[in-house]
């Protein structure tokens, strides 16, 4: 019963399938490789962006990293959530590949409003040549904390980014979860909307390690292409990344894995609203619960052999009663009986 991340989760079987046949024989290195003209020209189709620049590389946060110091000269800012992946998690990558730019937090939550990103924007740039200048906008989707931005609110905070003049990156480890969960499609979710850029996941749904840079305007695509291989992110066999994307992509794949893994968060947000004492803390409005529970069901869990992420307090000892904070994700692998079995635990 893994509920830790949706890294944890096995590779699906269609993308191991699909690096097994890329094995075989010989293939141009550096990403000249037949399959990557095929992943390319899919992207295209799917975002309905007949001229973007399209690369691979194996893993979010070269993703991430590599994207936004293409768009980010060192001298200025990237705006951001407080919780967003690129501050939390990321060891300081995008302040590293981008040789110095800082990142300035808008806002308390996972979520950024307009007005607050308005006022962040405002706030920097002040003190001419003594202060960050103003840089893009990244935004997470789904969020940190679980939530999804629907495509309104992308638009809005896109057009305050625009206002200023600066460009709008979308870090999209989850991006299929949050396509599936608002129904629309790849383009209106990002271009349409106002997105200059796209760290597209395959890692987390169901690949075993490969994210898609996508740049809609081709205009930045050499620098990015010079920035991958002096931070060492240029595969030569690159195939295996290929193949991985190729097979994401093939009969919507990275949308049926992302909806299963929906499907799953939801069955599980059913069964732990039936827990006694347990509380859903933040939206589920993808595949990540945040929520507390009893330290005896933690304990119960914890001995049923659940794993996932316990957020505070001590489960060993204290009040049985006593609730503490968890984080809960789900993959496209975990099956119902699993989920079950996670939620008789908790019930005792």
């Amino acid at each position: 019963m893994y509920f830790a991340s949706d890294n944890a989760g096995p590779a699906h079987p269609e993308v191991l399938a699909a690096i097994a046949a890329a094995n075989q024989g010989y293939a141009m290195p550096y990403g000249a490789d037949d399959i990557m003209d095929e992943v390319r020209t899919r992207i295209r189709e799917i975002f309905e962006a007949p001229e973007a620049a399209v690369y691979l590389v194996a893993t979010g946060t070269a993703a991430n990293a590599l994207a936004l110091a293409t768009m980010c000269a060192p001298y200025e800012t990237v705006f951001c959530s407080p919780t967003a992946h690129i501050h939390e998690d990321e060891c300081n990558a995008p302040e590293f590949y981008s040789a110095g730019a800082k990142l300035t937090l808008v806002g308390t939550q996972d979520q950024m409003t307009p007005e607050a990103l308005r006022t962040a924007i405002e706030g920097e740039e002040t003190r001419g040549v003594h202060g960050p200048q103003r840089g893009p906008v990244s935004i997470t989707q789904v969020t940190e904390r679980g939530a999804v931005y629907t495509v309104a609110e992308i638009k809005a905070l896109a057009d305050v980014a625009k206002s200023f003049g600066l460009g709008v990156h979308l870090d999209g480890a989850r991006f299929a979860n949050a396509q599936a969960a608002l129904g629309c499609t790849a383009a209106e979710m990002t271009w349409k909307a106002g997105v200059d850029a796209v760290s597209f996941g395959g890692t987390k749904n169901g690949c075993m390690g490969v994210e898609a840079v996508i740049f809609f305007d081709p205009a930045k695509a050499w620098e990015f292409e010079l920035r991958r291989k002096r931070g060492a992110h240029l595969f030569s066999k690159h195939r295996y990344l290929s193949a991985q994307m190729q097979a994401y992509l093939a009969d919507d794949l990275w949308l049926r894995a992302a909806r299963q893994a929906n499907a799953n968060c939801a069955r599980l947000v059913d069964g732990l609203n039936t827990v006694a004492g347990a509380v859903i803390t933040s939206r589920t409005d993808a595949n990540m619960i945040f929520a507390e529970l009893p330290r005896a069901a933690h304990q119960r869990l914890a001995a049923a052999g659940a794993r996932y992420y316990v957020l505070a307090g001590d489960v060993e000892t204290g009040d049985a009663d006593a609730l503490l904070p968890c984080r809960l994700v789900c993959d496209w692998s975990i099956t119902p009986e699993l989920i079950d079995q996670f939620i008789a635990a908790a019930k005792g």
